[in-house]
């Protein structure tokens, strides 16, 4: 991994910043994208204070129109890249009912098409040098979908099969993908910053157990990774056998009431 050249969006602060200086610590340059140059500059910072190189790039994952441009000058940067890794994502959660369109748009421009529109442009690139990958970090909530957080359920399940699909596209070649699914996350990221505990007995990891997946998703090829300590598995296979049992286990657990507090 050792001077590769990785692309983290979402970098700014969360989980994708713990991805950055994990890959960093194993001496891969990193291209730092989000819409805050204040707190990507942070990130770098704390990079090259621990001997790594970084630079930032500011975008928003919406202007897919920018996207060529975007990955022209990162390629720019080191002349090169290796890996990209799509992590930037907006949630919000509400009643279905509610949700204004402009923020259904969004939410899926970033989660789902932006990954998409991305490798897209930056595939045949990895192609043409004969190595590279590309990781989408997806979530749990795309293995089952969440009351209260319907679009973010629906654009993360629509990143985790178009890994699968691309997937087998890409067996034959020398570019690898892996899709991340991390459950409930403390310390930090978007669960954390709304206060509200998980419940204990799923289980719940910290970004660095993201980061280290996405190392391990590198080192390994592994087609996909379900980041939560806690019962998520076995649960997550009763649901595809009946989904009414995996709703009656949801509600067991209490996820639906605890949904509704971050509505209130």
């Amino acid at each position: 991994m050792k001077n590769k050249v990785a692309i983290v969006t979402g970098a700014s602060r969360g989980i994708g910043q713990i991805i950055a200086l994990s890959l960093a610590q194993k001496g891969v340059k990193i291209i730092a994208i989000a819409r805050s140059m204040d707190n990507l500059s942070k990130t770098c910072q704390l990079i090259e204070k621990k001997g790594g190189q970084a630079t930032p790039i500011m975008a928003d994952m919406i202007k897919h129109e920018d996207f060529n441009h975007l990955i022209q000058k990162a390629t720019s940067v080191y002349g090169r890249l290796d890996y990209l890794i799509n992590n930037a994502g907006i949630e919000q959660y509400k009643k279905f009912k509610n949700y204004s369109s402009n923020y259904i748009e969004n939410c899926l421009k970033t989660n789902l098409h932006a990954p998409i529109q991305l490798s897209k442009i930056i595939l045949p690139q990895l192609l043409a040098q004969g190595s590279g990958h590309i990781i989408n970090i997806s979530s749990l909530a795309g293995k089952k979908g969440v009351a209260y957080n319907s679009i973010y359920s629906a654009s993360k399940s629509g990143l985790i099969m178009w890994t699968d699909a691309i997937r087998q596209e890409l067996s034959d070649s020398p570019v690898n993908i892996s899709v991340i699914c991390p459950g409930f996350i403390t310390e930090s990221g978007m669960f954390h910053e709304a206060g509200i505990s998980p419940p204990k007995m799923l289980g719940s990891s910290l970004p660095q157990d993201v980061a280290d997946a996405v190392i391990t998703s590198i080192r390994n090829n592994a087609a996909e990774v379900i980041v939560n300590p806690g019962p998520m598995k076995p649960l997550l296979a009763l649901n595809q056998v009946s989904p009414r049992l995996g709703d009656w286990i949801v509600k067991l657990f209490g996820i639906p009431k605890m949904n509704q507090k971050r509505i209130e």
